[in-house]
């Protein structure tokens, strides 16, 4: 890929992450202030949507992120060294942690 391609699909991953960190907030869900049990057939399927939906969004992010990554890392450039592995270490984190939020959700437990 271009250089302006890489830094036009990072850009996109900002935008993502705007709208990973609202969709996954439960009070944006449809019902949120109801108890499970009062909400309407409707409310629980545009609920369990909202739920997909989100864990698409963030599935999404989490490969575009890849992506970027990979295509930095084959890009030749000064040797950076500690600060790479240390930025590296850092993403592998956030995935694993959105991995867990993502199997979390798709299993119906509680994101928090």
């Amino acid at each position: 890929m271009r250089d302006d391609q890489i830094t036009r699909l990072q850009a996109l991953s900002e935008s993502l992450g705007e709208v990973v960190i609202h969709e996954v907030d439960p009070a944006n869900w449809p019902g949120a202030k109801k108890d499970p049990s009062d909400l309407t057939q409707q409310e629980r399927g545009d609920r369990y949507w909202s739920k997909k939906n989100a864990a698409a969004t963030m599935t999404l992010l989490l490969k575009v992120v890849n992506i970027t990554g990979v295509l930095n890392k084959q890009k030749p450039g000064k040797d950076d060294g500690d600060a790479a592995d240390e930025l590296d270490g850092e993403l592998a984190a956030a995935e694993r942690e959105a991995q867990a939020i993502i199997d979390r959700m798709q299993k119906g437990g509680h994101v928090h």
